[in-house]
């Protein structure tokens, strides 16, 4: 039986009805319409899902939304600012990082993470970070590229 819920996504609080171990993904995209976190594979295996939960990437597509009632769920929408691009999601488009794009909302959410928790990171804990995101396309040398010109960004501007 369903449950009334209540998540705080992007910043906003959100009523839903959902059963409590339907995945938070699910809820996003269908309940809240919210179209940055993808359904790839649906067992934690490519990252497409990823969100923020307070300052930690997760995989939404087998977190149940119960588990994500009591901190701010953050989606790829959540990252601009007053309807400008955040400096990761800027990073990726200066360098290219997509090919198929697929990939990407996961990226970006994981890189997002790294840069809060660490500003400046080595290529070693940069591929730690986005090593549960996959790329099919072969972009990887540009997404490391879009990472480190985030991390510049981050600098620049003080995000």
């Amino acid at each position: 039986m369903a449950s009334e819920l209540t998540i705080t996504v992007n910043g906003k609080q959100h009523r839903v009805q959902a059963m409590p171990d339907t995945p938070l993904l699910y809820v996003l995209r269908n309940e809240l319409g919210l179209n940055g976190p993808l359904f790839g594979c649906g067992s934690e295996q490519c990252g497409a899902c990823t969100v923020l939960l307070g300052s930690k990437p997760v995989q939404s597509c087998k977190m149940p939304v119960s588990d994500a009632t009591g901190g701010a769920i953050t989606t790829l929408e959540g990252l601009m600012t007053d309807g400008e691009l955040h400096p990761v999601q800027r990073a990726f488009i200066e360098e290219q990082a997509a090919q198929c794009g697929y990939c990407s909302s996961g990226m970006i959410m994981a890189t997002a993470a790294l840069l809060w928790k660490n500003p400046h990171p080595t290529d070693e804990q940069i591929r730690q970070a986005l090593d549960g995101n996959l790329c099919r396309c072969g972009a990887h040398l540009r997404i490391l590229r879009a990472v480190k010109r985030a991390a510049e960004l981050f600098e620049q501007e003080g995000a």
